[in-house]
């Protein structure tokens, strides 16, 4: 019988170092690879420009392409979107919805969504496709119907993320999808040092979906970082 010597044992901080040269840890590089992995076509690029040139920030082509893959996995044909924009966002839920859903956007600005209308036309959505609504999220959202949305994605300032978070739960069905956007607050999430509102907002949206029994949530590295969570 043989008999095994073992050294002494490594300590943490070694383990935790030849753990991460094994799995690897992501890098600037992958990152953009896997942004540069969801092709953009005309005219999301054409959406993403016009976004540029009235000053808002769109979903990342990474986050988009996960917008169309939850969209896809739950067969989804009644979402609804907080946060118009020029429509980047809607176009990449759209391509991941049924065929015959319809996408509830909602915006405080006309004229970003009439921006968007044209690019939903652009990209073959017939107007029956889309239902466009100006005004406040906090305003509108009560108006909707109960139990009823299969997909509620979050794209709004980040001090309205835990309302907007407690009317999804009411607004989707059982097994429906709440994706919040901008989970990460740029980086700042993890670091305590970071007390601005929006950081402290947003970490307390991501720990009270964590912590409810309403949900099965996880966060995804996608873009700005996406709270994803389940309704249970």
């Amino acid at each position: 019988m043989h008999r095994f010597r073992y050294a002494r044992p490594l300590s943490t901080e070694v383990v935790i170092v030849t753990a991460a040269r094994q799995l690897g840890t992501p890098t600037s590089q992958s990152i953009q690879f896997t942004e540069a992995y969801a092709a953009e076509d005309v005219v999301l690029q054409t959406a993403r420009s016009l976004a540029q040139e009235v000053g808002l920030t769109s979903v990342t082509p990474g986050a988009g392409s996960v917008l169309s893959l939850l969209a896809a996995a739950g067969s989804a044909k009644a979402v609804v979107e907080i946060g118009t924009g020029t429509g980047v966002s809607g176009v990449w839920l759209l391509r991941g919805m049924r065929a015959d859903g319809v996408l509830t956007t909602i915006d405080v600005e006309n004229e970003h969504q009439r921006i968007a209308r044209r690019i939903f036309q652009e990209a073959g959505f017939a107007a029956s496709r889309t239902r466009i609504i100006t005004g406040r999220a906090l305003d509108v959202l009560p108006r909707l119907a109960d139990g009823v949305y299969d997909l509620v994605f979050v794209d709004a300032d980040a001090t309205e993320f835990g309302a907007c978070a407690e009317a999804a739960l009411r607004l989707l069905r059982t097994g429906g999808v709440l994706i919040v956007n901008g989970a990460l607050a740029g980086g700042r999430i993890a670091d305590p040092a970071a007390r601005d509102v929006d950081t402290i907002t947003i970490r307390e949206t991501v720990k009270a979906v964590r912590e409810s029994e309403d949900w099965t949530p996880a966060l995804i590295p996608a873009g700005s970082g996406m709270l994803v969570a389940v309704k249970r």
